[in-house]
């Protein structure tokens, strides 16, 4: 099995970088952190010899690989952010050789263990090099994999000009994870005819359909008194959330309970106490009209609540974070027609499922850059157990130069 130490030696590098994204932060990116790999990205790109490398003023590292033939402008993007949702400071990434089809421990969590019982995907990974962290922290392959892949087409296209391929614009992103890595600027900026992130998982999977998606929140105002001189005056607003929480939907729309094309409602943050408590929800649907149903059950249930309480007060605020990539992208399917080509001329089998989640994809597309998502190899994001093949991100790397090799061979 070929080993590739550049890939390896940038992700390990990478994922020690503690970059964990904050959506209660107003800034942007919401955490200075982030800058800290932003920075090198933007050094290594210049120390390189790629053209136009800016950090912009919205936390997005920019440039330029020039064309070496005609074609299309390509965008290449990956998000430098690591998810909120679990410990991502003191990652300390290892690389298990030649994987043997066993267990994997932890050095600093022995009872935590990674076997293809729990990733049936890893039994595919025979003789590959498995990189995790120490059983503390998630790995941050999510999207660091992607950034070592865009990093190591970058080198490569530069030390090989002799490549065909057309003018090549990379972008690495600040806060996917809390769906604020993309705004109008960027796609301003990006100035590239379509794009690709390099934010998926399995080998050959090529998305370009998403979850549509919106964020809801709900402030519970209660009535305040001392508990001792409490009869008939006060208002818990930490039993109206509870209340709000149990009634919603608990058998046909959570996450643990769905899959493929099915939605949810997912309550993400309980916070306060008996004078105030807010709710953060998520809402998720593959269709538009799912997506206003699950928001208007949201709000009835909130309605209903408020009734039964009306000293309460009861707000319930439901904003669009994105929408479902393929009500572009299926107007116009050159780009994943593209890149699902250049998968075959490797001797890949294309797999497109939809994905149930979002990438920075899915606001770019509606922004007008089409864009779809193509594998890294990550898996079991967002955990302890999360997990990448540094064969696979070398396969996804191999990917980026073929397809940029065939849009200027299809313009020729």
């Amino acid at each position: 099995m070929n080993h590739d130490p550049e890939l390896e030696e940038r992700l390990v590098r990478y994922c020690a970088v503690d970059t964990q994204s904050n959506a209660d932060s107003p800034t942007a990116p919401s955490t200075a952190i982030q800058y800290d790999l932003l920075r090198m990205l933007e050094q290594e790109l210049t120390h390189m010899g790629v053209q136009d490398v800016e950090l912009t003023d919205y936390g997005v590292v920019l440039a330029t690989i020039p064309g070496t033939a005609p074609g299309p402008t390509i965008g290449l993007l990956a998000h430098v952010d690591t998810a909120p949702q679990f410990n991502a400071t003191g990652v300390k990434p290892r690389v298990i050789r030649g994987y043997n089809g066993g267990d994997i421990t932890y050095p600093d969590d022995p009872e935590l263990v990674l076997s293809p019982e729990n990733s049936p995907y890893l039994m595919e990974k025979l003789g590959h090099d498995i990189v995790t962290a120490s059983g503390l922290t998630l790995l941050g392959a999510d999207d660091k994999a992607g950034v070592a892949i865009i990093m190591t087409a970058a080198a490569h296209l530069l030390a090989n000009p002799s490549i065909p391929h057309g003018p090549v614009r990379v972008a690495f992103t600040p806060d996917e994870e809390i769906g604020r890595g993309v705004g109008p600027e960027l796609t301003r900026d990006l100035a590239a005819d379509f794009a690709y992130t390099f934010d998926g998982g399995r080998v050959g999977e090529i998305e370009y359909e998403s979850f549509s998606a919106d964020g809801a929140e709900i402030v519970v105002t209660g009535v305040s008194i001392h508990p001792g001189f409490a009869k008939g005056k006060l208002v818990n607003a930490a039993h109206l959330a509870s209340r709000i929480v149990s009634m919603l939907p608990q058998s046909a729309m959570v996450p643990e309970l769905t899959e493929g094309r099915e939605g949810f409602i997912h309550v993400t943050d309980m916070e306060g106490g008996s004078s105030e408590m807010r709710i953060k929800l998520i809402l998720r649907d593959f269709e538009l009209d799912g997506l206003e149903e699950k928001g208007e059950i949201v709000r009835k249930v909130c309605d209903a609540v408020q009734a039964s309480e009306p000293r309460a007060r009861i707000r319930c605020h439901i904003a669009p974070q994105y929408r479902n990539m393929r009500y572009w992208l299926e107007k116009d399917m050159t780009p994943v027609d593209l890149v699902r080509d250049a998968a075959v001329s490797l001797g890949l089998e294309p797999v497109s499922v939809p994905i149930r989640g979002g990438t920075d994809g899915s606001r770019l597309t509606e922004f007008g850059v089409p864009t779809p998502n193509l594998f890294t190899g990550m898996q079991n994001i967002h955990g302890p157990l999360e997990w990448v093949s540094v064969q696979d991100m070398a396969m996804a790397t191999r990917l980026c130069v073929a397809l940029l090799e065939k849009a200027a061979s299809d313009r020729a």
